[in-house]
């Protein structure tokens, strides 16, 4: 008996460990500049539009999560994480793009889990040369309570999470020398070179057996080649800021919905959890009596020959019962929870845009769609240069190995 007294407060104590601790402290306060930095000190970043983790069937059938949803906060993230950012002003051009570019700095992002109560992030940042600066799992847990007061006007209820991410990267730019902000900035501008024209710019980069970029050579002062490649970057420049342009609306445009969504399905999350914790004291309270009927019965003749294992059994069947019931009232939370997501997902149609003369719809197909453009800018850069067209095989990573070769 002292044994199954045992497996059972075990089994409440592990019920009672289900709640998952968020990683990020409360109250993270932003890193920002003492003193504003001078224009050479600024590098630009590229956040590029984040991946998600698939949706388990759990999430799926249980939670109500879509991968709609999902698609929505891919964006919707990486633009508040932008605007963190920028406030700090440690950074020049703060950019989210549908696709890799050779920005001074790039940031990726994966989302592993996105609701009302937790946010779950794995960010890697790197800088134009190919050094890694890091590679890090961001989680931070809310409590229903924190919502309130909550204004969706610029802050977010996950701000502690996007301000510790912002101080990781504004720490690993701290511990740069000025020699290698201007290493970062020239290898930058020498990737787009050799990206526009791998043959005009052969044997300006390096790259080493561990992928690391550096500059074999700089041109001159004035070099013509390298102005039509300062002037084309200015367009690409221009048609990303118009993509962010659009980005920025349609964050706007989801900001109300997305938090009020996240409020709700945090309460309705809490909720179902409370009715889960007690179907399952429920039901182990039921379990452990209808067990201890049995064991009297079987162990104490002059107990067995009683009533009360017969009314522990029964009392135990009950128990159980009213668990069951109440396991029973977390799909009515389900459909709750799942009509939240549909009316979300309804107010977060995709935008469709024009930018020179070019339909560009920022929803997935916005990674080919900017593509397209970076060919265009490629077939300008020709058209300008008299240089032969670029094919899809050539890159700026076969120029520089062969620069490599030669050196």
């Amino acid at each position: 008996m002292n044994r199954l007294f045992v497996l059972f407060t075990a089994l409440l104590i592990l019920s009672g460990c289900a709640a998952m601790r968020g990683e990020i402290p409360d109250d993270v306060k932003p890193m920002v500049v003492k003193q504003e930095l001078d224009s050479s000190e600024l590098l630009d970043v590229a956040i590029v539009v984040f991946d998600s983790k698939e949706l388990t069937e759990k999430e799926i059938t249980k939670l109500g999560l879509s991968e709609e949803l999902r698609q929505a906060e891919e964006r919707y993230i990486p633009i508040h994480l932008k605007n963190t950012m920028q406030q700090t002003g440690y950074w020049g051009a703060v950019r989210v793009i549908p696709a890799e570019n050779d920005a001074h700095i790039q940031v990726h992002g994966t989302i592993i889990h996105s609701d009302g109560e937790r946010l779950s992030l794995d960010i890697e940042a790197y800088d134009s040369r190919g050094l890694m600066w890091f590679e890090k799992s961001y989680t931070e847990t809310l409590k229903p309570t924190e919502y309130r007061g909550y204004s969706s006007a610029g802050v977010d209820p996950f701000q502690d999470l996007y301000n510790s991410i912002a101080n990781d990267l504004a720490e690993h730019r701290n511990q740069l020398s000025g020699d290698d902000m201007r290493e970062i900035q020239q290898v930058s501008e020498l990737r787009v070179a050799q990206d526009m024209a791998p043959d005009a710019f052969a044997g300006y980069l390096s790259l080493d057996k561990n992928g690391i970029y550096s500059p074999a050579r700089l041109p001159i002062e004035g070099d013509p080649m390298l102005k039509r490649v300062r002037a084309v970057q200015v367009r690409d420049d221009m048609l990303v800021d118009t993509i962010n342009s659009y980005y920025e609306v349609y964050y706007n445009d989801l900001s109300q919905p997305y938090g009020d969504w996240r409020r709700l399905y945090s309460e309705e999350l809490a909720a179902m959890k409370e009715v889960q914790k007690q179907a399952l004291t429920r039901q182990l309270f039921g379990l452990a009596a209808i067990v201890g009927g049995v064991v009297l019965s079987t162990q104490n003749s002059n107990i067995g020959s009683s009533n009360l294992p017969e009314v522990m059994v029964l009392g135990g069947a009950a128990a159980i019962n009213s668990g069951f019931q109440k396991w029973e009232e977390t799909k009515i939370h389900k459909d709750v929870i799942e009509e939240l997501s549909m009316s979300f997902t309804s107010e977060a149609e995709p935008l469709v845009v024009e930018v020179v003369g070019e339909t560009v719809r920022l929803t997935g197909s916005a990674e080919e769609q900017y593509q397209k453009w970076r060919e265009m800018l490629r077939d300008i850069y020709a058209s300008e240069t008299g240089l032969p067209l670029i094919s899809d095989g050539e890159d700026m990573g076969q120029a520089a190995d062969s620069s490599s070769a030669t050196q």
